[in-house]
């Protein structure tokens, strides 16, 4: 299990232009992404976010801020504008986080077939899919190790850029965030707003009731 420390902006012709001078294109790649949760969004609500990705689960969770990062000036600032999710890979430790959120899990008998048991288990906990969409994703790395430079342009209409670093679980946050920090830079990114995420931009067009609630919620 890892965290993901990530920053999302919005890239310009110049900030492209500089990408392509300082980073390596490493792939350029197409995927679908499936989203699930309950009726009564009893994951999401939890800024819990169970993905489905060619083939392969993926469970975000939030994880608590280290009291070791610093928390003045520049260095919160930065910090702000960064989101940090646990991931989860591994599907039984995906299952069994998710049946600790969702109570109402109904214990049927074990399907046989691999696609039956994965439409079994999402209706046993009641899951459903509540998003889709496919992402056209161009990756750089940069001289700056661990760092990824993703450029994704989701079929809704949403174009962002997102950068990454990985840390395992445990490990230096502060690291990451300052990685994080001269890398945007770099790229000559200002502004001290959050960018939206692609899930955001999603719901906020196609699921305004959910998008909402998540708002009030104060998980967006």
């Amino acid at each position: 299990m890892s965290v993901e420390v990530e920053r999302k902006f919005l890239c310009s012709a110049d900030t492209l232009k500089t990408l392509e001078e300082i980073g390596a294109c490493v792939g350029q790649r197409q995927f679908r992404d499936q989203y699930f949760d309950t009726p009564k969004f009893g994951l999401t609500l939890r800024d819990m976010w169970l993905r489905k990705r060619k083939g392969c689960w993926e469970l975000k969770c939030p994880t608590t801020v280290d009291g070791s990062e610093e928390t003045s000036g520049e260095k919160s600032k930065a910090a702000a504008l960064c989101t940090r999710y646990k991931e989860i890979t591994n599907l039984p430790e995906i299952q069994l986080r998710v049946k600790e959120v969702i109570k109402d899990v109904c214990e049927d008998s074990e399907a046989s077939a691999s696609q039956e048991e994965e439409e079994s288990w999402l209706s046993k906990m009641n899951l459903v899919c509540f998003a889709e969409f496919t992402t056209e994703r161009r990756s750089f790395t940069l001289e700056e190790e661990g760092v990824q430079i993703d450029l994704d342009q989701a079929d809704f209409g949403y174009h962002v850029g997102e950068i990454e670093v990985l840390v395992p679980d445990g490990g230096d946050v502060q690291s990451a965030l300052e990685k994080i920090e001269r890398t945007a830079q770099k790229l000559g990114l200002t502004g001290d707003q959050r960018v939206e995420g692609k899930m955001n931009v999603y719901l906020r067009r196609k699921h305004p009731q959910h998008y909402a609630k998540l708002l009030s919620e104060h998980v967006l």
